[in-house]
This record gives structure tokens, sequence and C-alpha cells, in this order.
């Protein structure tokens, strides 16, 4: 029995592009692994989270499988999975893409009203939304919503429509859990100045210039989850310096500047600073 044909001629085409693909069983799923590859006992392939010395030529180990090689593709050890295969899928952060899985209506109403328009394509319940650009995956980022990039595959469901834009950072701040708010009303863009009798361990005004400057460079190197570094970055000065009494206005005024120029919101930098005191007992 040979493979199915139009699934291999669509698997090939792909790879053609640059995209890589794997086989679909029935209920879209990846093929489980070989006997050798079992409960990841051969190690795990080199592109996986835990990279292995696994060289198995059969379609194992889920999205790790996909490949743009069309002589795999038309191998005797993909054979039995393209014959028993009922769909092809690819690796979207592979083709350097993110899928915005959405899966029901009321999850394309909040789409088009929040994320820029990009291709999409039509799925059995609601649209991909694909995006230039790869992330963390995760599923439920909000209700009908998940992502598909790095470790993680899509089915293919045809080329869609539209011009594919680059991956907007709302939808890479999906996955960015922030501690909620620890006061629902807003407080001032600039905290007050935390005056303290204690004097600073470090004795010295230029050990806080460099935590200062370390910190404003930690959230300018910031490429993603921008929320968490400004709350991490915002922990970690107050740690050092929030009872000592040194950190003043203009050190705090310093970091929500440069917080403010990485995107981040007046409110979004007040409520982090609150958090932050508030996680340090403050």
């Amino acid at each position: 029995m040979n493979p199915k044909p139009e699934l291999l001629r669509v698997a090939l085409h792909l790879t053609a592009t640059g995209i890589p693909v794997l086989p679909l069983r029935a209920g879209k799923l990846p093929f489980g692994n070989c006997p050798a590859c079992a409960r990841s006992a051969c190690g795990d392939r080199p592109n996986m989270k835990v990279p292995g010395p696994c060289v198995c030529p059969a379609p194992c180990h889920g999205w790790a499988a996909a490949t743009t090689d069309p002589m795999i593709l038309r191998s005797p050890e993909w054979a039995r999975a393209w014959r028993e295969a009922a769909a092809v899928a690819y690796h979207p952060g592979g083709a350097g893409l993110t899928v915005v899985d959405l899966d029901n209506p009321a999850a394309i109403a909040w789409a088009r009203e929040t994320l820029p328009a990009t291709r999409t394509v039509a799925t059995t319940r609601g649209e991909h939304w694909i995006y230039r650009g790869t992330m963390q995956s995760a599923n439920g980022v909000r209700p009908g919503v998940d992502i598909k990039s790095r470790m993680q595959y899509a089915r293919w469901l045809g080329p869609g429509t539209g011009i594919i834009t680059e991956l907007p950072d709302v939808v890479r701040a999906l996955i960015v859990k922030v501690p909620a708010p620890a006061r629902p009303a807003p407080r001032p863009v600039i905290a007050p100045t935390l005056a303290g009798s204690r004097e600073c361990r470090h004795r010295t005004p230029t050990y806080l210039e460099r935590g200062i400057a370390m910190a404003e460079q930690r959230i300018t190197e910031a490429h993603s989850g921008v929320h968490t570094t400004v709350y991490r970055t915002f922990l970690a000065v107050l740690s050092a310096h929030g009872r000592c009494g040194c950190l003043t206005e203009a050190h705090i005024a310093r970091l929500f500047t440069v917080a403010q120029a990485k995107g981040e919101s007046p409110r979004h930098c007040t409520d982090a600073w609150t958090n932050a005191r508030t996680a340090l007992g403050m």
C-alpha cells in the first residue's frame, strides 16, 4: 500500500518553501514514538527542550520530527506513517512563524479588536492568525486562544488569505504572568521616596549607581516578557535599597522612564512597583 499521495504532495510542497512538516494520525495527533524511543529512552531529538542523541529515522517525538528534507519524507521509515496519516502538520517555530489559534467566534472577535491584521486561515471551529516571528508556545492564554510557535505543531489547513505581518508585542505579552495589582485604584506614576533610618549596607553611592544602571540595562535589553522583566527588576532594586533611604525619586523615575520606553504604560509601571513593595512587605 502506497503513502497517501495527496498528503505527501502537500508535505513536499511545504518543504520546498522551507516549512518543516510531519504527518498526523486520526485525532490530529502526531505518531507515537517507536519502541526504541518510548518514554524518551533514546534521549530525545537534538532540537527538543531536553536535547539528546536520537537519530531515529522514523517520525518520532511529535513536533520535533518535523523536517524539510524530501528524502526523509519519502523514506521507507516514514511510509507507514503516511499510509495511516489523516492530515499534514507543520512546525511554526521552525518556519519562523507564530500561530494564534482562535477556537471560537468570541476569540475571533477579540482578535479583530485587539491584534494587528495578518494572514488568516479558517479552521474547523475558528481561525489561525499567522505572524512572522517566534515565541514560546502556550495553551489557554485567554479563553479560546492558544499560541503555537516553538516546541509545538499546527495543522496545515491551506495558505490562508492576507499578508503575514510581524509578531506584535501584544501577542508576546499574552504568555506573561504578571501579579495582580495590589490596589484596584491607580497610583501616581512616580512612587514616593523610600526614606528610612537604616544605613545602606553597601556604604557607597557608587554601588547604588551601578545597580540602577544595571537595572536600566536589564529592562532595555528585554526582547520578550517585558512585563515580567520590569517587575523582577523593580523587585531586585527594592530588595537591595528599598529600606536604606538611599533610593530617591530620581532613581525611581529613571527606572520608570526606561520601562515606558520599552512599551510599559505608566499604570503598569506603578502596579509593578506596588506589587514589588508588597512582595517584600514594604
